[in-house]
């Protein structure tokens, strides 16, 4: 009897122990619930009006929690992001990523499938952008190339503008041929990738007349995506009046808003830098004005009178391409710092980098924090010092404030650690 009550209070310990450790091991897995925890940042979420300290924690390729103060225990990686701004991945919405070697047939800078496009993950986790838009480098004849060559290999989000000219943007001499802009076969390309094209674009024409333009928009009516126009070229100038209150509908997007004396491009303001009446008009009743910075399309007293007039972009964009990246441009960072520079505070600028494109081009699904949102986010440090940005001439604004990226998060996984800050240090690691 007592040889069995030994043998059952053994076996009662054991069942005891195996039950705390289930226990234990239960409490932990439940503990470290979240894979990621940026911690201590200020976040800034225009969408759902945050601007303030707050934790974000990430499971898998979502955002799972966006609160105060949220446990460092429950997550298996800690990121302290304390003193820098923790905002929505970024959306650069005018560039130019069709990169390819097609080069030998064309003069000049091939931006369609060439060396006049950019490799996109090079240029994008760098400056906190999560999401680029290329801006008509394809045409309904090549956007099956472009999908699988860059949209299918990047890391980065990449979604696009079709070209209204059937072969996108091969050269200056097929932006002419007007016989090859379809809008019945571009809309059927667009139909065939809704959650990858965005809409239309209308570019480089040279001609005394709107076609292109109409083209775009009827493509756009019958996909009910947004057309962006890339205007100019014809002598004299055709006028942007006519182009934004009688061609463009609300919703429709102006680029290169700050460009001046391009050829055959009227400006937005006049010989005494005033912004001119109809362009707020036109603003007022829905068109959308984009950066578009560039090689040549941003030029210091444009913008900057703009802005002190009032006449502030929708939109905060690069243009990025093979000419614009080491010129007055750089990257998205750096244009984001020069309307710092102008006088927007950090809030407006990241509203017209996140939440106000992502509307724009209809993926309302980004651009925010939202918990069940991807995880898609930046993290810029403000920095402090004296600081000379550049325009399309090479014209100078000093600043004293410079956005710089420094964690960039893309699906749930950190992409970009300027820094460090997510890793351990050497002497720790495995």
């Amino acid at each position: 009897m007592m040889k069995c009550t030994r043998k059952t209070a053994t076996i009662i310990k054991t069942i005891s122990l195996l039950s705390a450790l289930f226990v234990l091991c239960i409490s932990v897995s439940m503990a470290q619930e979240f894979d990621v925890l940026l911690k201590g940042g200020h976040v800034i979420d225009p969408k759902n009006q945050i601007d303030g300290p707050m934790d974000i924690a990430i499971t898998g390729d979502k955002i799972a929690r966006v609160a105060p103060d949220i446990p460092a225990a429950q997550a298996k990686k800690v990121v302290n992001v304390k003193g820098l701004y923790v905002t929505p991945g970024i959306i650069d919405m005018h560039t130019h990523v069709f990169h390819g070697t097609s080069e030998a047939r064309f003069t000049g800078f091939q931006i369609t499938n060439g060396f006049g496009s950019v490799i996109p993950d090079d240029f994008t986790f760098r400056s906190g952008v999560t999401t680029v838009v290329d801006a008509g480098s394809s045409g309904w004849r090549d956007f099956h190339l472009f999908k699988k060559q860059t949209v299918d290999n990047s890391r980065t989000r990449v979604l696009a503008f079709i070209s209204i000219a059937g072969h996108g943007m091969l050269g200056t001499v097929h932006a002419q041929d007007v016989t090859d802009m379809n809008p019945v076969a571009t809309a059927f390309v667009m139909n065939e990738y809704p959650d990858i094209i965005v809409g239309i674009k209308a570019h480089h024409y040279q001609g005394h007349d709107f076609i292109p333009v109409d083209r775009a928009v009827e493509a756009g009516k019958l996909t009910s995506k947004p057309v962006m126009v890339d205007f100019g070229g014809t002598k004299p100038a055709l006028s942007i009046k006519s182009l934004f209150m009688e061609h463009l509908r609300p919703g429709d997007i102006f680029t290169h808003t700050y460009a001046y004396s391009l050829p055959g491009r009227e400006s937005v303001v006049d010989e005494n830098d005033q912004v001119k009446p109809f362009v707020f008009e036109a603003q007022k009743s829905g068109r959308i004005f984009d950066v578009g910075h560039g090689a040549g399309a941003f030029r210091w007293h444009v913008a900057i009178n703009s802005v002190q007039q009032g006449f502030l972009p929708n939109t905060i964009s690069t243009d990025l391409y093979a000419a614009s990246r080491n010129a007055g441009m750089k990257d998205m960072a750096n244009v984001m710092s020069k309307f710092l520079a102008m006088g927007l505070t950090v809030q407006e600028v990241i509203l017209r980098s996140t939440w106000n494109p992502a509307n724009v081009i209809q993926h309302p699904e980004l651009g925010h924090l939202s918990e069940g949102a991807g995880a898609d986010i930046a993290v810029f440090n403000v920095r402090k010092g004296n600081f000379g940005f550049m325009d399309a001439r090479g014209a100078v604004l000093n600043g004293t404030e410079k956005f710089e990226a420094e964690l960039t998060v893309r699906a749930g996984n950190i992409v970009w650690d300027l820094n460090g800050i997510s890793g351990e240090h050497w002497n720790k690691a495995d």
